[in-house]
């Protein structure tokens, strides 16, 4: 569950930073994206779903369109489908389109979202009328992805953090007392790793940091600073 609300997350950010972001990193961002859903299951379905059946020349012609206006001048609008679905499957498939090359993002601006020749102001069109709303749809199909999946997905990782620190105490207990240490080095050993693993058993984090700051002074102290105590104190800033 954690991995597939990660992937999601990753998803819907892309799609916020190019919605938010500049004309200048569209193209990698809409790669980005694309990746993303090719590497998520439920965002693969999700968009074999909706394209299943859906005729993208078709909406082309309807929704990127090139009309006569009053006087016999051109027009040109770039609509949405009004089904949620058709949506998510033409702007997937415009998506798609683009990161081939098949669209160039630039000509694509300046013909359906021109705004006084300007590719910024002229993206920032297209992002607004286009790509907002697909990402607001997308994030509607996975509610459990947004602030609370979030958090979620922080607290087991934190939690499995945990679980692999508390696992490891005793490796490192071991290794210290195996040295040849004077009795009150051995005590104070002891004392310290006793602490430390009743801080973790209740999840205190603020006093296991505390406790492995002292820690390492004591590691100092005895000439005792290993690769394996680094591997300690890594896991323990994944706390």
């Amino acid at each position: 569950m954690t991995e597939r609300i990660e992937k999601i997350s990753r998803f819907l950010t892309v799609c916020d930073e190019i919605v938010e972001g500049s004309y200048v990193n569209a193209d990698s961002k809409i790669s980005e994206a694309l990746q993303c859903i090719a590497t998520c299951r439920e965002l693969t379905n999700l968009f074999a779903a909706v394209t299943d059946g859906f005729d993208y020349p078709a909406a082309k012609h309807s929704y990127l369109r090139e009309y006569t206006g009053k006087g016999g001048t051109t027009r040109i609008a770039a609509y949405l489908p009004a089904e949620r679905a058709d949506v998510l499957a033409f702007v997937f498939c415009l998506f798609v389109e683009i990161d081939a090359g098949a669209i160039q993002l630039s000509d694509f601006l300046l013909r359906y979202f021109y705004v006084d020749g300007s590719y910024t102001a002229s993206y920032g069109v297209f992002a607004g009328r286009m790509v907002k709303p697909f990402c607001d749809i997308v994030r509607g199909c996975f509610p459990e992805c947004g602030k609370h999946g979030k958090m979620l997905v922080m607290r087991q990782k934190s939690e499995e953090a945990l679980h692999d620190f508390i696992q490891y105490l005793p490796n490192e207990r071991k290794r210290i007392m195996e040295r040849n240490l004077m009795k009150e080095e051995k005590d104070a050993g002891e004392e310290i790793f006793a602490e430390m693993s009743a801080a973790a058993a209740r999840h205190d984090i603020t006093e296991v940091r505390a406790l492995l700051a002292g820690y390492k002074y004591f590691l100092r102290y005895i000439c005792a600073e290993s690769k394996e105590s680094e591997k300690l104190f890594a896991m323990a800033k994944e706390l």
